[in-house]
């Protein structure tokens, strides 16, 4: 990655600097989304723009940029870095302002997108999925009402910290984040789906969790398939008596749980290891409405 956009310009990579007097910098206050191209097109790119306007309204940043602007700031960035799809994160930080906390609305924004290649996945990684430890670093209470996809990412960075102290016991795992009441929340990165009984579950949004874009697309996928999905609250111990499990992201698509790691050591095999028939199914209809090719 050589190249990055900053307020529409393509820089290079040492070009592309904010002052430090921008209130993304010094506060934090600032929204990124990030999500992946389908033969060169943002996988709906407008619904994190809707996410990311939202979140900027209630923040009080200026945010006037449109679908087209960004799409011409992604075609630029994936020639210059010669990419045909790629891994994008669109960052809008506050801007520049006085030494202190804001008393009124921000001027001007600062707009940052980096276009990285995509990561390459085992080959076997959506057959046999993954582990998902759980772990002890709580998720936090969201920012306002709903959580906001902000600059301050210190409990997923402590949440990794700590999913990395297991070492290779947990190698190419997702760590799992419960409340402080012991609900289950969400990944480090991805929102959590389960299977039990042909019904799908997955934590309501009273649980704190970020409202993912995939994960509302999965929920409209399983309404066309006639699949039932209940929102609530549950413990990790219904958890493990799921019949399938599978992780959401935009970069990472639907991805298959096949073992669950407790927090004392123990393992449970889910789906015999294997990828279930719903999640299958599911993640076909997702590809296929991304316009996934192999």
């Amino acid at each position: 990655m050589q190249y990055a956009a900053i307020n529409g310009n393509v820089v290079h990579m040492a070009a592309a600097v904010v002052p430090v007097t921008d209130h993304g910098f010094l506060y934090g206050l600032g929204l990124f989304e990030t999500f992946r191209t389908y033969q060169g097109v943002p996988f709906l790119l407008e619904h994190h723009l809707e996410r990311m306007a939202a979140g900027c309204a209630e923040l009080g940043i200026p945010f006037t940029t449109t679908t087209e602007e960004v799409m011409d700031w992604i075609n630029r960035l994936l020639q210059a870095n010669e990419l045909q799809d790629a891994y994008v994160r669109y960052t809008i930080s506050a801007g520049e302002a006085a030494l202190g906390l804001p008393s009124g609305d921000y001027e001007s924004p600062n707009h940052i997108v980096f276009a990285k290649a995509l990561p390459e996945p085992s080959p076997s990684l959506y057959e046999r999925g993954k582990l998902l430890q759980c772990l002890s670093t709580v998720r936090n209470t969201p920012e306002g009402n709903i959580r906001f996809k902000s600059l301050h990412y210190m409990n997923s960075i402590l949440a990794k910290r700590e999913l990395n102290g297991y070492g290779e016991r947990v190698q190419g795992a997702e760590g799992l984040q419960l409340t402080r009441d012991g609900y289950v929340a969400e990944g480090i990165v991805s929102n959590i789906f389960w299977v039990r009984h042909g019904i799908l579950y997955t934590p309501s949004i009273e649980t704190g969790i970020l409202p993912g874009i995939t994960r509302a697309v999965v929920m409209e996928l399983a309404a066309h398939m006639g699949v039932t999905c209940n929102e609530g609250l549950y413990f990790w111990d219904e958890l493990q008596e799921a019949d399938e499990i599978f992780l959401t992201g935009s970069v990472a698509e639907l991805v298959p749980v096949t073992t669950l790691r407790g927090q004392d050591g123990n393992k449970t095999i889910i789906s015999n290891g294997h990828i279930g028939p719903v999640t299958a199914a599911l993640l076909s209809m997702y590809r296929q409405k991304a316009g996934y090719t192999s």
